[in-house]
């Protein structure tokens, strides 16, 4: 069984830990779907102030809904739509202060005001994102940005992606 553990000090010993967490729950697992669906499930639980946490998946030339915790989401994005979109057709991390800003921006959840899209890069292709949505505008900072990117480095690395990649 796995426990929620919630870190006490600051907030970069907090994502410190959550990051060592997901280390540890991904940890003799290569399962992609197994391993996105519990990374999801602990950061809704522990990074506070979100309201959706989850992944797309690239299939063909469009991000498909993959694993989530939060409300149901959009199912299909095209690249270069909205911040998902945005963040595969420039390949790197979006922080987006407030969504309603945002050009384009696909809002699944009336609540969201800020939004970070992480890149999943395998063998140098993007595979999909780590999408994270808060009802918090501003809620996000390269604090947070620099420990996710983590997660999703760990992520890449510790699964099979094998039946994407084809």
């Amino acid at each position: 069984m796995f426990t929620f553990e919630k870190a006490a000090g600051d907030k970069q010993t907090r994502l410190n830990s959550i990051v060592n967490q997901v280390a540890h729950l991904i940890d003799g697992e290569r399962d992609w779907l197994a391993n996105l669906s519990n990374t999801a499930s602990h950061l809704y639980h522990t990074l506070g102030e979100v309201n959706w946490v989850g992944f797309y998946l690239m299939k063909g030339n469009e991000l498909v809904l993959g694993p989530f915790h939060g409300l149901p989401a959009c199912i299909r994005i095209p690249v270069g739509k909205g911040v998902c979109g945005t963040a595969v057709q420039e390949a790197k991390t979006l922080l987006v202060e407030d969504v309603h800003a945002f050009p384009g921006h696909i809002a699944c959840d009336a609540a969201t005001r800020s939004e970070m899209v992480i890149p999943l890069k395998v063998d140098g292709r993007i595979i999909g994102v780590l999408d994270i949505d808060s009802p918090v505008t501003s809620r996000f900072d390269d604090i947070d940005r620099a420990a996710l990117e983590q997660v999703a480095e760990l992520l890449c690395q510790g699964c099979d992606w094998s039946s994407l990649l084809k």
